[in-house]
């Protein structure tokens, strides 16, 4: 406590020990939290977060509880979230893509064996020779189901899921009288069903009555003592079926027998450079991915050509004296900038649309004919432009106009003595001092852009179709989410190996932009 009252004194914080008691409180706090959190995500197997969020945590306590670290404390929140929502996110993307994630490889190799042991529905089987049982079958109002069983030697049993069986229904209460076959007519909270209502429930063939030492399930009119369909051999790792006698050997994350039948389930298995080699080999990928690459440069570089130009235009006409209202006109340009863009999107899918909307009725009055937006993949690309431009410029106005301010007259009235034209001055003076200023947000427009997925996600979903996983306005993190999230069977390996690539791209394109910056600022100096 010495100590951090000695720190508190040094960073001119009170040091009372009331302020010095609630910090310790508020650390007890966290740490009792980040106890519990970190016991679950062992429980559940996920290591390295838990890891992650030890590290934080003592992290934490070291730059509050250590003179030499305190001063950290100011940042410890955003370092924390960064590590446990950017570098946790990031190294995971990077394990998964290196693996075969995805549909039918989700659980671990231990959840997969563990879950074809289970006694429950398809793992269990009806041996030769099992005790069948006649059965009566009750439901209660909550859903609940109960059987009443009598076997060969006339023993009755009552079964209920999960539980043991009751001898004679010892146990229950409110059994009412037998009828001429034992079975009572009558259960407290139960309501007994008829054959019809036995054939037609969906729910109780699935169900396994008793514990797993005794499980009864019924299928169609029998109920028996089920036992369980599959044996795990861990020296070899092989699951054989009891029934048919077929083993089930370990391959890619899927138990496989030797005629290549596979068993339910499987998990994920590392797979090396598979992924990229299938993004790199396979037609059905490579082929929309080379596509899709070209459209998605093309994309980034022309939203941001256009709503630059068309930004910088009406930032040249408001920066004049000339315009009247020039202040009034230069907000109003501002409304889609102030308007959400999913908003603004699904405005203009309406503006658009091929048979009601208000854009192409007037083009079709003119011209007799309007551009089929949604449906051709040139003029989807053409509308996903339009949406950009008008999303983006005023945002290119703002800073452009900023930037055309900051430029010294004195050289507009030097060139205008040399006797430059307006386009000379523009394109030798305003230009190149303009784009110093605006390079480096151009390049992050760029960045953006690329992977602008909120604008072709509600424009059109990445249509039109080009084929079943690709679309022809799906850029590459458009493409990714459907590969991961929007197909019948989900590869999030595949997905992060795209991922990966995206990733890559970015960052030489940042590279290559920025040495770009680096050519404007030598060609200011020589203005």
């Amino acid at each position: 406590m010495a100590t951090i009252a000695k720190m508190d004194a040094r960073s001119g914080t009170p040091g009372s020990p009331v302020g010095i008691i609630l910090r310790l409180i508020g650390l007890a706090i966290l740490d009792a939290f980040a106890i519990w959190f970190i016991t679950r995500l062992f429980a559940d197997q996920a290591w390295v977060f838990g890891v992650l969020v030890v590290i934080v945590t003592i992290g934490i306590n070291a730059f509050f509880l250590s003179e030499k670290l305190y001063a950290f404390r100011w940042f410890s929140p955003g370092l924390a979230l960064m590590i446990l929502m950017v570098v946790y996110p990031m190294l995971s993307t990077i394990y998964v893509a290196f693996t075969n994630y995805g549909s039918g490889h989700i659980l671990s190799r231990q959840q997969t064996i563990d879950l074809l042991l289970e006694p429950r529905g398809d793992n269990l089987f009806i041996p030769e020779g099992a005790t069948e049982y006649q059965f009566a079958a009750y439901r209660s109002e909550d859903g609940r189901y109960l059987l009443w069983l009598i076997d060969e030697a006339g023993r009755a049993f009552a079964a209920a899921p999960g539980e043991p069986l009751m001898a004679n229904g010892e146990g229950l209460d409110g059994v009412g009288t037998l009828d001429s076959d034992g079975f009572p007519e009558t259960i407290q909270g139960y309501t007994r069903l008829n054959r019809i209502e036995i054939a037609s429930d969906d729910i109780l063939p699935t169900l396994v009555f008793g514990t797993a030492e005794d499980s009864i399930g019924i299928s169609g009119r029998r109920a028996a003592r089920f036992e369980l369909r599959y044996s795990y051999d861990e020296a070899s790792d092989t699951l054989t079926d009891r029934e048919s006698g077929v083993a089930y050997t370990a391959v890619d994350g899927v138990y496989t027998a030797a005629d290549g039948s596979v068993l339910p389930g499987g998990y994920f298995v590392w797979v090396g450079l598979r992924n990229f080699i299938d993004l790199a080999t396979s037609p059905a990928l490579s082929g929309p991915l080379v596509q899709i690459f070209i459209w998605t440069i093309m994309h980034a570089f022309l939203a941001v050509l256009i709503t630059f130009v068309v930004g910088l235009s009406f930032a040249l006409v408001f920066n004049s004296d000339l315009v009247p209202g020039k202040k009034i006109l230069r907000s109003a340009m501002l409304i889609p900038y102030a308007m959400p863009a999913f908003i603004a999107v699904l405005i203009w899918r309406g503006l658009l649309s091929e048979n009601l909307g208000p854009i192409s009725i007037v083009i079709r009055d003119w011209f007799g004919w309007s551009p089929p937006w949604f449906t051709d993949y040139f003029w989807s690309r053409v509308g996903v432009l339009v949406v950009q431009m008008w999303l983006g410029f005023p945002y290119m106005m703002l800073i452009c106009t900023g930037a055309l301010q900051s430029i010294p007259s004195e050289i507009y009235e030097a060139s205008e003595v040399d006797g430059a034209s307006a386009w000379q001055r523009f394109w030798n003076l305003t230009l190149p001092l303009l784009l110093v200023a605006v390079g480096p947000i151009l390049i992050s427009s760029f960045s953006f852009n690329f992977n602008n997925f909120g604008v072709i996600r509600l424009y059109n979903q990445g249509g039109p179709p080009m084929t079943p996983t690709a679309g022809w306005t799906d850029i590459l993190i458009s493409y990714t989410y459907r590969i991961a999230f929007s197909s019948g069977q989900s590869d999030y390996g595949l997905a992060s190996a795209i991922t990966i690539v995206i990733f890559a791209i970015v960052l030489v394109i940042t590279v290559l932009n920025f040495r770009f910056t680096g050519t404007w600022e030598e060609v200011s100096q020589n203005v």
